[in-house]
């Protein structure tokens, strides 16, 4: 099946209409490959709630390109034949238009890698790099995240 990957950040343009534009042309692609995935990452990029975004209402390159996108996601039908997959740091900012039935309507969240996984993370990015001599993943791993917090 076609998996289509793009960021929301990738339709945020100086110029208006571009965004939206740009959405067009990705769903009109996904529909000529259909059954096909869409996954769209950094979704809050063009999905943040229009109050948040835009304030007062403005029909700005964002509106437009969230619109657009709600539009496409309007046309889908029952038969599965498109699914869109969205991720996000912040879902507490999300339009709610965004997340109504038939459109972004479920939610998972994945957390934090414990220790082992981390480890485990860190090896799929080294394989078939030649690392020093005294590079220990395991200690690499304990380092926090910015931010972040220890669990092992």
């Amino acid at each position: 099946m076609p998996f289509l990957a793009v960021t929301g950040s990738s339709f945020v343009e100086v110029f208006v209409g571009l965004g939206a534009f740009r959405m067009r042309d990705l769903f009109a692609e996904t529909r000529r490959h259909a059954p096909a995935i869409v996954f769209i990452d950094e979704i809050d990029a063009i999905g943040t709630r229009r109050a948040l975004a835009g304030g007062g209402g403005t029909n700005d390159e964002r509106e437009q390109t969230l619109d657009q996108l709600l539009s496409a996601m309007d046309g889908f039908t029952d038969s599965g034949s498109i699914v869109v997959i969205a991720a996000t740091n912040h879902p507490e900012l999300l339009d709610q238009a965004l997340l109504r039935p038939g459109r972004v309507d479920r939610q998972v969240t994945v957390p934090l890698p414990n220790l082992h996984d981390r480890e485990r993370i860190l090896a799929v990015h080294v394989r078939g790099k030649q690392l020093a001599a005294d590079v220990d993943l395991g200690v690499v791993a304990r380092e926090r995240n910015r931010g972040g917090s220890e669990r092992h």
